[in-house]
């Protein structure tokens, strides 16, 4: 069954929301803006419910596919303290949300391009309760926050994702405090590539951020 997860999150995450979304106002949103099918440029473009929704869609690909790879080992608990599983069943379940993440940035749909990956992983992370749904919590308090303060969401995210490792380590000792335990190094594995993924997407922006040519939060992106 694993193999059919990893397909559907691959499928799932493949899904251009954000191109569909612009086409259905008629615009190519890559001819625009940034030229990102994200949620980001959806809302600088097409406005700020277009975009939200596209972040929300983005999102849900990310999240629903992690949730039923994680209900079928029937390891989703009400409680936030994470259960052990085996490593190779936690392999499998990462496994079908990084399906998710690459599928949003290579789509098949669009020529194996695609957007960023923030807002799928933070789904597929969401979907792998309470393993990574609480580190992912963290880390998009972090996004929030430097968002607010600097008002760049490529920084932001950059910064989020670096975090995560740091946010396993901080959820895996209140849990252990609280009596639980988790073979968490497939989980520090992930999130430290997950991390260095969202990097390598951003790379140009890291070029604007030191340029000082960054578009910022609440201002139309340099054509």
């Amino acid at each position: 069954m694993w193999p059919l997860f990893i397909l559907v999150g691959l499928v799932s995450g493949s899904i251009p929301f954000g191109l569909i979304i612009a086409r259905s106002r008629g615009i190519d949103i890559r001819k625009h803006g940034s030229g990102n099918i994200g949620a980001t440029n959806v809302g600088r473009v097409l406005g700020l419910k277009l975009g939200l929704l596209c972040f929300a869609l983005d999102v849900l690909k990310g999240l629903i596919p992690t949730l039923i790879a994680g209900s079928q080992m029937h390891v989703l608990h009400s409680s936030y303290i994470p259960q052990p599983i085996p490593r190779d069943q936690a392999w499998w379940w990462l496994a079908a949300a990084v399906a998710c993440i690459l599928g949003h940035m290579f789509s098949p749909f669009i020529g194996f391009k695609g957007g960023k990956g923030v807002a799928t992983g933070l789904g597929a992370l969401l979907g792998i309760w309470p393993y990574l749904a609480i580190p992912a919590l963290g880390a998009l308090t972090l996004w929030i926050i430097t968002a607010a303060l600097w008002r760049y969401v490529s920084l932001a995210s950059c910064i989020a994702a670096l975090s995560l490792p740091l946010w396993v380590f901080i959820s895996s000792r209140l849990a252990t405090n609280s009596g639980g335990g988790v073979d968490l190094l497939p989980f520090y594995i992930i999130t430290i590539a997950m991390g260095a993924l969202v990097i390598l997407r951003h790379r140009t922006n890291i070029q604007r951020l030191l340029s000082g040519t960054e578009n910022r939060l609440g201002r139309k992106p340099v054509q």
